[in-house]
């Protein structure tokens, strides 16, 4: 059906639809900006939340990046910026195929409506111009036919009255004639241009307008067309991004398939593994059975026989992480002070069994610099520690030297690949001096010189105290070979150690270096800071204390740190913990105060 043959006298409907088909036109660009504008919003908000939880540098969040679970998560927050971005090419894709063609189209369809409507308002006003004119001749020839009979009746009354002269007749018929040839010409006139405009008509209304409606049926089929072309681009710019956007989320499903309970609970014990052994059994106490002391049993000879007895080990150590586990019980209040038949050092008490290997163990390496570490988180004492990490666990402590020496390295390798490109300049300065001067390359090359020099003290410093530790390690498993005997059991005689340490240490490197001195030195007496006097008698049977009898004097080397125990010494060989309550403390005045390893 054609618009010119069916609608011919529609103009005025029909413009008003073209006009609704541009405004459509216009009100479909402005939603696909506004999805435009969402997709690129949520594209920003998603790219956000992905950078939010991205794992800070230098935080304990990138340590733990290391576990297969957050890896995943880490994976997954990748591909959801790379999603975000698919959001963004839809976008983009969206403004630069549909929102700017159809703001381009929208300014043709325009002009190109403009046009043909200003065509048929020039054909219309043709064809009413030319009604007009047809309409004037018709009044014309209608006048003067009126006008030619007028006057051949005056030149008939004329004519027939005898009275009137033959001159006056003669005039009003020529009168009469002169009228009826005017009313003649005006006929022809009109039947001439009658004809002229049944034709225009004919042509205006056959040919001239259905020309111009074709073509603005044309124009809105066409802008029809090109509403449905944008829909189904409008749909295409998401299908084309589908492909990714499933790689994304296959990602996101392959990270989350990718994480390992098992190698992440490996993982949890590779970061926090000390490399200790657990503590022995604890041994029955029994305060409850009742004991009969003789005359002769008195506390000067029980502080006599504490004295003669021999020492479990030359330098008794609480046992690491155990706060109140195994210490002895509180002592009795002062109202109420232990009867002598209560005495703990009753033969038919148990007697305490063999300490296990594996304290003797333990004892070997925890030494002095890892003590301090481990008796200050006993004691809550927060800190960096110290920059060899001997404040660590012997496992934490190895890892933590072999990171800090591959980052020195790299560190090295980085400042001499800076020196070797700027070697290469000056070389480059030396022979060209119109490219550079070669002096000006000297003041970093001295610079890098130095930081290299700085970065390799540090390497060696760091390696030091790892064969330091590899060593001790080797000391200590041979100490445990030398300690064990046959039947599993081991002896305290302290030629063996020796003898072991006599035999590993030729294969320490030689260096000056005081981490490393210090590592198989004694630990530093400590000086006394009063003495004391035991109120009751106590058996340390834990690691780390030290046995005393009922008013024994002993010298004080650390005061009770609130943890409710006092470092003591007997003789020099001989030290260790007792409960601060069945002491009697007496500072010096003059005293310091007490070392601590904190």
């Amino acid at each position: 059906m054609s618009w010119g043959s069916e609608l011919w006298d529609q103009f005025d409907n029909l413009e008003k639809h073209t006009q609704w088909g541009i405004e459509f036109v216009e009100k479909y660009t402005k939603f696909v900006k506004e999805r435009s504008e969402i997709e690129t919003n949520y594209a920003k908000q998603i790219r956000n939340l992905s950078k939010k939880y991205q794992p800070k540098k230098n935080s304990r969040e990138e340590e733990e990046s290391k576990f297969t679970f957050c890896q995943a998560f880490l994976t997954s927050l990748n591909e959801l910026n790379d999603y975000a971005g698919q959001h963004e090419v839809i976008a983009e894709n969206l403004t630069s195929q549909i929102i700017t063609e159809l703001s381009r189209y929208l300014q043709e369809l325009k002009g190109e409506r403009k046009s043909h409507f200003h065509d048929g308002r020039k054909a219309q006003q043709h064809i009413e111009s030319s009604w007009k004119q047809l309409e004037s001749c018709k009044r014309r020839f209608e006048r003067d036919c009126k006008e030619a009979d007028r006057a051949q009746q005056y030149f008939e009354r004329m004519d027939a009255d005898i009275n009137v002269t033959k001159a006056d007749v003669e005039k009003a018929r020529q009168h009469a004639q002169s009228r009826h040839q005017m009313a003649s010409d005006s006929k022809s006139d009109y039947s001439s241009y009658l004809q002229k405009f049944n034709q225009e008509q004919n042509e205006h209304y056959f040919t001239v307008i259905p020309n111009i409606f074709q073509k603005l049926q044309d124009m809105e089929e066409k802008r029809i067309d090109r509403i449905g072309v944008s829909m189904r681009t409008f749909a295409d710019v998401d299908r084309q991004v589908l492909p990714i956007v499933g790689k994304c989320l296959d990602g996101m499903t392959k990270a989350a398939e990718s994480i390992e309970p098992k190698t992440d609970s490996k993982q949890v014990v590779e970061s926090y593994k000390s490399g200790f052994e657990p503590p022995g059994d604890v041994d029955f106490e029994d305060y409850g059975q009742a004991m009969t002391r003789t005359p002769s049993d008195t506390s000067l000879s029980n502080s006599r026989e504490a004295k003669e007895k021999p020492a479990g080990k030359s330098k008794g150590k609480l046992w690491p992480f155990i706060k109140n586990k195994n210490k002895p019980p509180p002592a009795p209040p002062a109202s109420s002070p232990p009867s002598p038949s209560a005495v703990p050092n009753d033969p038919q008490s148990p007697k305490q069994h063999k300490e296990p290997l594996s304290h003797r163990l333990n004892d070997f390496m925890t030494s002095k610099p890892k003590l301090h570490c481990l008796r200050s988180l006993r004691r809550g004492v927060s800190g960096s520690g110290p920059e060899d990490f001997s404040h660590l666990p012997p496992e934490q402590r190895r890892k933590k030297l072999l990171g800090k020496m591959e980052d020195l390295n790299k560190d090295i390798q980085k400042e001499m690949d800076q020196r070797d490109a700027l070697t290469k300049m000056k070389d480059v300065y030396v022979k060209n001096p119109q490219m550079g001067d070669p002096a000006s390359v000297d003041p970093r090359l001295s610079e890098i010189a130095l930081n290299i020099e700085k970065l390799q003290f540090e390497a060696q410093k760091f390696e030091v105290s790892r064969c330091v530790y590899c060593v001790r390690v080797c000391v200590c498993v041979c100490v445990c070979w030398s300690l064990s005997s046959p039947d599993g059991s081991y002896t305290e005689e302290q030629n063996s150690e020796t003898q072991v340490k006599a035999n590993v240490n030729p294969v320490l490197p030689t260096s000056s270096t005081p981490e490393f001195d210090d590592e198989f030195d004694d630990e530093e007496t400590l000086p006394t800071i009063g003495t004391c006097k035991a109120l009751y008698p106590f058996e340390g049977h834990n690691e780390g204390t030290i046995s005393v009898a009922e008013g024994e004097l002993l010298y004080v080397i650390e005061e009770d740190k609130g943890d409710g125990w006092t470092r003591v010494r007997r003789n020099e060989d001989e030290e260790g913990y007792v409960p601060s309550s069945y002491v009697e403390v007496f500072l010096e005045t003059n005293a310091k105060g007490a070392m601590t390893y904190i």
